[in-house]
């Protein structure tokens, strides 16, 4: 007799998957809508508070502090109260954070409040995509992940259209975009109603009438007729059977003791996820953070760097999109090498851009190929470690990237004195380089089951 989650794994997706990731989802396109934001709030700054290099350095890099302890704190708590608790909590704070910070009277109010915004932002991405994954069919899960992913080039998109139709219209306009955050603390509501617990979590915690509540909803999704009497619970993970459906079951903590993602077994996997995960946000927030900014000091006025920035978000679509067909076909190491290969190539290129068509055109393939990384990274990391450590395993990985994107911001004033842009670029198409040889020591685990981790 099979397991909850060798049921899951064995469905098609279904119009539940369907929700649940639509659900996820949006939440993710949010999420990265409030970080796109600040790249065009700090370009309109530099105007209109005539803010120094400095300052808007720390206005970027202050959220970065907050998403790496937001980062590590999330992944430890979606472990022990679970994955859908911790998305909706982080989406009420970051979004009332957010909205707080429209009416920021002066840099350090804001620099506060964009801290508040950083611990909830830190918080969600690495739980919403262990909550999807541990939904996902086994055969199409890298995939399902990686477009969840894709939902952050939506964010995005939105934040480059908010920047480039809102922000310019007047002094206040940077509030007026800022304001808009506040849609996510309404979305909580969504969330924390709307989508189910992950079945293994509620396994891990002993919660096995939910579980088995909700495999069965999956199964009806899909014209699955699940088992009529009997049904086991958490046997590959515990060694423990479960009780008769409807039968009460206590509250109980993992009998699987629970494995330090340092253990001799796992810390290979760890480090390289690390490095991957520094290099990706050293590289990615230190050029996307201060482009419109960059581009403004290069000449162009506000609204055209925001239309170049808007123009060179777009491509982020099709780098998801190829990045979503591959990893299924070349797996998930593979995939992630080449596109940060590709990332790398295409930082050095936008160095060396002195054009409007040359810095758009190495703009969009840098676009693409970092954003096809993030998917496959996003999608390779939940699948290294087991259900107790998984949430916590990729929090720390999130966690320890986010140092990166804290250094990046401060870093790029001290770079462009010494080099300009071409050296800015050139150590970011270095980080991408060392982090694609990280990505090729990580276990390929395409088509392996979460439990196999």
């Amino acid at each position: 007799m099979t397991t909850r989650t060798e049921r899951l794994d064995g469905l098609p997706f279904t119009r539940k998957h369907r929700k649940l990731l639509l659900g996820s989802g949006v939440g993710w396109a949010l999420d990265a809508m409030d970080v796109g934001l600040i790249s065009f709030v700090m370009a309109a700054l530099a105007v209109h508070w005539a803010l120094t290099p400095t300052e808007l350095s720390w206005i970027g890099s202050i959220g970065f502090v907050g998403m790496a302890i937001g980062a590590a704190l999330g992944g430890l708590l979606a472990d022990r109260i679970g994955r859908r608790q911790v998305f909706a909590t982080t989406l009420l704070v970051y979004g009332l954070a957010t909205g707080a910070a429209a009416l920021s009277t002066g840099i350090l109010m804001l620099i506060v409040l964009r801290f508040i915004v950083g611990l909830g932002l830190g918080a969600e991405l690495p739980v919403a995509s262990t909550l999807v994954s541990e939904f996902a069919p086994r055969r199409i899960r890298g995939r399902v992940v990686v477009i969840l992913e894709g939902f952050w080039a939506v964010g995005w998109i939105m934040a480059a259209l908010i920047g480039y139709f809102v922000v310019p219209t007047g002094d206040d306009g940077w509030r007026w975009a800022l304001a808009v955050g506040l849609i996510p603390a309404a979305y909580a509501l969504v969330v924390r109603f709307g989508l189910p617990e992950s079945v293994r979590f509620l396994e891990s915690r002993g919660r096995l009438d939910e579980a088995e509540r909700i495999v069965r909803e999956y199964e009806a999704s899909a014209g699955v007729e699940p088992p009529a009497t009997e049904y086991r619970g958490v046997e590959a993970e515990t060694g423990t059977e479960s009780a008769r459906p409807g039968s009460a079951v206590p509250l109980t903590a993992p009998a699987e003791p629970r494995e330090s993602i340092w253990s001799p077994r796992l810390r290979r996997r760890t480090g390289a996820l690390w490095i991957v995960w520094f290099g990706i946000n050293f590289s990615y927030y230190g050029a996307f953070i201060w482009l419109p900014s960059l581009l403004v000091s290069q000449g162009f006025d506000l609204v055209r760097s925001f239309g170049y920035t808007l123009i060179i978000t777009l491509a982020q679509l099709p780098g998801y999109a190829v990045a979503a067909w591959l990893i299924e076909i070349w797996g998930r190491r593979v995939t992630l090498a080449v596109f940060l290969v590709g990332s790398a190539i295409s930082a050095g290129l936008f160095g060396l851009a002195d054009s409007p068509a040359t810095i758009i055109a190495a703009g969009m393939a840098l676009s693409f190929f970092n954003l096809g990384a993030w998917g496959a990274l996003y999608a390779i990391g939940p699948e290294l470690y087991p259900t107790p450590t998984r949430g916590s395993g990729t929090g720390a990985a999130a966690a320890f990237g986010r140092i990166a994107s804290i250094i990046a911001p401060l870093l790029v004033p001290v770079l462009l004195t010494a080099g300009g842009s071409p050296l800015v670029f050139g150590v970011f198409s270095a980080a991408f380089v060392v982090a694609a040889l990280a990505a090729f020591t990580l276990p390929e685990r395409k088509g392996v089951a979460l439990e196999e981790a």
